[in-house]
């Protein structure tokens, strides 16, 4: 397992390859926290 394997992240990178392991940019994205204030309740 290392460079050349196509089942590791690391192989994945050096092939150009994407996949489960490494997903594209973009896919998931994180949704900003919503501020609370004394109003909250």
């Amino acid at each position: 397992m290392g460079k050349g394997d196509k089942k590791t992240k690391r192989g994945k990178i050096i092939l150009g390859t994407y996949g489960k392991l490494r997903p594209k940019r973009g896919k998931f994205k994180i949704r900003p926290k919503t501020i609370k204030g004394p109003q909250a309740k």
